[in-house]
């Protein structure tokens, strides 16, 4: 993974295909103990939103490689009283090796790119959400043994998670089916990005109907109908998204081997019912894991490997 040492990973597709089925396989090695590497270097962690799972997971990969974090609280940092992005990301740049950013806009991630040397991670933002569709991937291959030709269907609200997963599936050949309400719809440019990278070869749809969207799919995944910042709208939209809960009836319509995701964290009995998060299908605990697993095989190949 010399070829993405230094690199950004700011997009999904930041990655070309091959490099996307290299780092899966790097993150798989890494999980099976195939693979010892020790990455001795400094990871900064710069998170304007609230996080669990990929604080954590970037927390404890980087320790198990024999590296260091650094928890950068926005309220405690400069960054928090006006200091401009250009100045923090100079600084923060002469002191870490790797900073993860997790943020609203994707354009202050772009910025800090720009004006540091380092590489930056997106740790998320409203656009989109790598990291987790790394693990998502790495998740569909360990059940299905590879991703070719596999079908993905996502329900709920067209946000970052459903971008990147357009994007991330469109890359490894399989299909995407996004379901929304209307009013929810992914952004249209990613959309056609998507459907750009498939290249005709796998399918990009988008479309309304939960019961199209999840009919014979390998795998069905869903997010909370509000996202972070949200918040306020949540009570309204229930009703709205409540035709895309993930819940028996639906599931049964998806192929016999299906199984389910979520990247949580999850509103039980919300946009996925108990029975299902909890039941044979699911492979939500997995997913989280593997959180930790393909982070690692990607600050090893941004970082390289002492």
């Amino acid at each position: 993974m010399e070829a993405l040492k230094g690199r950004d990973f700011l997009s999904v597709v930041d990655l070309r295909a091959n490099e996307l089925l290299d780092l899966l396989q790097l993150a798989e090695q890494l999980k099976q103990k195939k693979v010892h590497l020790r990455c001795n270097k400094v990871l900064g962690l710069l998170f304007f939103k609230a996080s669990t799972r990929t604080r954590v997971s970037f927390t404890v990969a980087m320790y198990q490689l024999g590296g260091q974090v650094i928890d950068l609280n926005s309220n405690v940092t400069q960054v928090s009283r006006g200091e401009p992005v250009p100045d923090t990301a100079r600084v923060l740049d002469r002191y870490l090796d790797v900073l993860a950013i997790r943020t609203f806009e994707q354009q202050q991630l772009e910025t800090f790119a720009s004006y540091a040397k380092i590489p930056i991670i997106n740790a998320l933002t409203d656009l989109e959400h790598p990291c987790q569709i790394l693990a998502d991937l790495l998740t569909v291959q360990e059940c299905f043994g590879s991703l070719s030709g596999l079908t993905l269907t996502y329900l709920g609200d067209g946000n970052n998670v459903a971008h990147s997963l357009m994007l991330g599936c469109a890359l490894v050949g399989m299909n995407v089916r996004i379901a929304t309400p209307p009013a929810y719809l992914p952004q249209a440019g990613v959309v056609e990005q998507a459907k750009a990278i498939a290249g005709g070869k796998s399918q990009v749809l988008v479309t309304d109907d939960p019961a199209i969207a999840v009919q014979g799919s390998h795998v069905i995944y869903t997010d909370v109908w509000a996202s972070m910042g949200q918040e306020d709208s949540a009570d309204q939209r229930i009703p709205i998204f409540q035709p895309y809960q993930v819940n028996e009836e639906l599931v049964n319509q998806a192929d016999p081997e299906a199984i389910v995701l979520h990247c949580l964290p999850a509103h039980r009995d919300e946009e996925i019912t108990d029975g299902v998060m909890e039941g044979a299908r699911s492979k939500i605990w997995e997913q989280a894991e593997n959180r930790m697993h393909a982070q690692k095989a990607l600050l090893v190949s941004l970082l390289g490997a002492d």
